[in-house]
């Protein structure tokens, strides 16, 4: 199957309709595990950034959306195991505790998850903002490529190639509450307002229907239940392209 490279310049770009909106496990064992072995991934989608190079809103893409990038750690002192996250006009700084990112099958720790939080300025004087990085690194160093039933048994290697310091970032801007509240009273509203139409004749029409057919024929309109949008939080799929969600 030929490869798809949805990244242009740096800038993540997919067909309308779409998001990369991956789990946690995914993320892991999908692409940084992939990435540090390399081998093939599922898609060119995540650019290779020094993240630390530059302040987040500098950051290719699209501010208003989850950005992910491959990049590389650089220690904080020559024989120290600290990162060093200061960057153009701030700093990244970890909060809380790293989280173990456990495989939905078999309960094995395939990574870490690091929250960051970005300050303007100098430490420790710098100032809050609403920057927050998700920091992935492997649980522990791999020596095969991650292989599944479906895939070709020549992506599997008995020796891995040298590990190199690769971590995988998502960045994105967290919502205020009042901002957050005001776009779901404007989604509400958006909803309450679509005209419904009703088909009286479906019954009759639907007596001389099997039960598997499609309902493109009716003009009735079928509502989507909230229930059924992404959460925000990672979640698993069952789809064959579990990294791609349709959009909300």
């Amino acid at each position: 199957m030929e490869k798809i490279n949805f990244v242009r310049n740096g800038v993540l770009r997919l067909p309308p309709g779409f998001r990369f909106h991956p789990t946690d496990e995914e993320l892991v064992v999908q692409y940084l595990k992939r990435k540090v072995l390399s081998c093939p991934l599922p898609a060119s989608i995540i650019p290779e950034v020094e993240v630390c190079k530059a302040d987040p809103w500098d950051l290719p893409g699209n501010m208003e959306q989850e950005r992910y990038f491959f990049s590389t750690r650089e220690a904080k002192y020559p024989n120290g195991n600290r990162s060093n996250r200061a960057t153009t006009s701030g700093y990244w700084k970890a909060t809380g505790i790293d989280k173990q990112i456990v495989a939905s099958k078999g309960n094995q720790v395939v990574g870490m998850k690091k929250t960051l939080v970005f300050y303007k300025g100098k430490p420790p004087h710098g100032s809050r903002t609403d920057w927050i990085m998700h920091e992935y690194r492997l649980g522990c160093p791999p020596t095969v490529c991650f292989n599944s039933s479906q895939e070709n048994t020549s992506l599997q290697s008995s020796v891995a190639p040298p590990m190199e310091n690769w971590v995988l970032c998502r960045i994105f801007l967290k919502k205020r509450n009042g901002q957050q509240k005001e776009e779901e009273r404007d989604s509400r509203k958006a909803r309450i307002g679509k005209p419904v139409f009703y088909d009286f004749m479906r019954k009759e029409r639907d007596l001389n229907l099997a039960p598997c057919c499609s309902s493109s024929g009716s003009s009735g309109i079928t509502e989507i239940s909230s229930n059924e949008l992404d959460d925000h939080e990672e979640s698993s799929s069952c789809n064959s392209f579990p990294y791609f969600r349709r959009k909300p």
